[in-house]
């Protein structure tokens, strides 16, 4: 199994023009999000009573399990950044209907990928999850990685 050394080095490939590097700052965390505020529409039984646990919440400990085997620092970070995008998406889902929600969050996954593709195509590469669709969950770590100082440049 590849290292997390490995896996940002890899990543980071794809990642080197400035403009990319910057679009990736922002569609990463905003597809993170999103991803999570649609998952978390999908429909679940209530087994805990007044707590609903959705996909999103299955989805983040499945996450962090992978996490968990690359880096017990990182893992805490990225509980440290779901958390909170779990809890901004419960408001949102109190405050509005389902269909509000899922136009809101599809339109920001769409939009951010748009983004995402615009990056790799001034970067001149192709995305790294075409190689390994577990490049999907490096890009978050790879957004948080200079927070470390071994992976600051």
């Amino acid at each position: 199994m590849k290292g997390l050394d490995t896996w940002l080095s890899e990543y980071g490939e794809s990642h080197q023009n400035s403009v990319n590097k910057n679009i990736h700052r922002l569609c990463v965390p905003l597809i993170m999000m999103s991803l999570l505020g649609l998952m978390g529409e999908i429909p679940t039984p209530n087994l805990l009573g007044e707590y609903a646990l959705n996909f999103s919440h299955v989805f983040v400990v499945l996450a962090m399990l992978f996490y968990i085997s690359l880096s017990l620092s990182f893992s805490a970070l990225m509980v440290g950044i779901a958390a909170p995008m779990l809890f901004v998406i419960a408001l949102i889902d109190q405050k509005m209907t389902t269909q509000e929600v899922l136009i809101i969050w599809g339109a920001v996954f769409v939009l951010s990928w748009i983004g995402q593709f615009i990056g790799h195509k001034i970067e001149g590469k192709k995305p790294s999850f075409f190689q390994d669709l577990a490049f999907l969950l490096i890009g978050p770590l790879w957004i948080v990685a200079p927070l470390f100082p071994k992976y600051r440049k």
